[in-house]
């Protein structure tokens, strides 16, 4: 299911678990964040052409944590550069620091796991699985996340001003 957020962003969910994609449109070039479970990827591609896209426009990818429910799509984009925390990929991807789109202000959000990053665009904030609706957070049990990473990540996030919030899952209705 595709979902506009506004003029030049999409949120495309799916009906097998996975993380959510969000598609921004900025500068002139097609920006995913995440990439959802490899259950997902043929319903991805099919949402793509939806919106007159093929996996082969898209520029940039950004993934919000090393979890396999969001990066197992990353196969599917052979032109993208890719983008995450060090602390999360190590070298393997280009350094999330490194990307020089203003728009885009990145904030470190250890907690659900050591690299986790949300991103903020004007009045939407793409929060990963560091914050979901209803005030319900990412996992902090699981191996590489760690409470007082997520506490303090989560105070981070309470100073910011955004309107919009883009978890990583959720309720469809939200």
């Amino acid at each position: 299911m595709i979902r506009k957020i506004k003029p030049n962003v999409y949120k495309i969910s799916f009906q097998s678990f996975g993380s959510y994609v969000y598609l921004l449109q900025l500068e002139n070039k097609n920006i995913i964040i995440d990439t959802s479970s490899p259950e997902n990827a043929e319903e991805l591609i099919s949402h793509l052409h939806e919106l007159k896209l093929s996996p082969t426009v898209i520029d940039i990818v950004i993934l919000t944590h090393n979890h396999w429910d969001h990066t197992g799509g990353m196969d599917l984009f052979p032109n993208a550069k890719f983008y995450a925390s060090k602390k999360d990929f190590g070298e393997n991807l280009h350094d999330i620091h490194t990307l020089k789109i203003p728009e885009l202000k990145i904030i470190n959000t250890p907690g659900h796991s050591k690299g986790g990053i949300c991103i903020l665009y004007k009045d939407i904030l793409f929060s990963g699985d560091t914050l979901f609706h209803r005030g319900t957070i990412g996992r902090t049990d699981l191996p590489g996340s760690d409470e007082n990473e997520m506490r303090k990540s989560l105070e981070k996030l309470s100073k910011l001003k955004f309107e919009i919030l883009c978890p990583g899952h959720g309720i469809e209705s939200e």
